[in-house]
């Protein structure tokens, strides 16, 4: 059996079921492969973590914490490919609110605000400081009204209009309609879900064998 470490191709089996490489002489759990290429398989067709974890007779948090994981690697992946870059074709400012809130004058501040940009023909957002923390101070000085008409402007001259790039375009594209899927996440963690897009929009998702740690 290949070993998960370093690729050896030759293993034998101990008492405990295990395996180990004869090469690096790790020991890895056959068991244990065969559950990570579910649930890697699971993440590339977008399946919840619930219904992962239900169809295979698993523990929701074992799921909840290699998803969680994989979006951390895909991360500093999609990180480390942007700063190899060799050219930044085009970048362009991007607010995202759900479409159910943008009619809510306090749901501004509820926005994410990034910089997508165009690089060797591929993906990379840059998240903007925090909206949010500029709400209670609007909101103390009753601002919230030349706030919301700012926030309209910016709308029509941007994301409901288009990029100059029609790279990034498509992006903004795939990411509304990707990003509703999941609900009840962490403001902390909307980072992490866009990167995740930006992953599945730059790459096949079978490329993820490649990135992720065992």
């Amino acid at each position: 059996m290949k070993c998960p470490y370093c690729g050896g191709a030759e293993s034998y089996q101990l008492a405990t079921g295990q395996h180990r490489c004869k090469e690096c002489r790790r020991k890895f759990s056959p068991r244990r492969l065969k559950l990570e290429a579910y649930i890697q398989r699971c993440f590339c067709e977008e399946l919840p973590a619930t219904l992962c974890a239900a169809r295979h007779h698993l523990h929701f948090l074992t799921v909840q914490r290699r998803y969680h994981n994989f979006r951390h690697q895909i991360a500093a992946f999609m990180e480390g490919d942007f700063l190899a870059r060799k050219r930044t074709i085009a970048y362009d400012e991007y607010l995202y609110l759900p479409r159910s809130r943008r009619h809510l004058k306090e749901a501004i501040f509820d926005g994410y605000n990034f910089l997508t940009f165009n690089y060797d023909g591929k993906i990379y957002n840059l998240l903007l400081p925090d909206l949010a923390r500029f709400k209670p101070a609007f909101l103390e000085d009753g601002l919230e009204e030349l706030y919301a008409k700012e926030f309209e402007r910016f709308l029509r001259r941007s994301h409901i209009a288009s990029s100059h790039d029609p790279l990034i375009e498509e992006f903004w594209e795939y990411f509304e309609d990707f990003i509703p899927k999941f609900r009840g996440f962490k403001r902390e963690n909307f980072v992490y879900y866009l990167k995740e897009a930006e992953f599945r929009f730059n790459f096949d998702c079978t490329f993820l064998q490649k990135i992720v740690n065992f």
